[in-house]
């Protein structure tokens, strides 16, 4: 599916995506990434189940109000025990399936507000 937003002029929002692949700023990613409305980088996080704490204290660095974790094509929640970095540093986390995540995002980041999105696609 192609997406279209309007969004901050620079910021880096999601132009497509499919269940193993997502598309952002025209650059196509098919392993674990953290989008930001100022960068895209990798994750260490290989697959939802292979999921560690230190996967979420790592999401610390991406200094967002709220992350968005994109599960893959179903919506999986993770222990609260792996989230507890965010929890401790006041860090929302929605968590909902990797199309959703997409979409969300692209709405957070029109509205300016300080967002990250995880993408797992496993």
């Amino acid at each position: 599916m192609k997406l279209h937003a309007s969004a901050p002029s620079g910021a880096q929002t999601v132009n497509a995506y499919g269940d193993d692949y997502v598309t952002v700023n025209g650059v196509r990613y098919e392993q674990s990434i953290v989008v930001r409305p100022d960068r895209v980088q990798p994750w260490d996080a290989r697959s939802f189940e292979a999921l560690t704490e230190a996967d979420f204290a790592a999401l610390l660095q991406a200094s967002a109000e709220i992350v968005i974790l994109g599960t893959g094509a179903k919506q999986r929640f993770p222990h609260p025990r792996l989230t507890a970095p965010l929890a401790r540093a006041g860090i929302g986390l929605e968590v909902m399936t990797l199309q959703a995540a997409c979409r969300t995002y692209n709405i957070l980041v029109a509205e300016e507000r300080k967002v990250a999105a995880a993408l797992l696609f496993r």
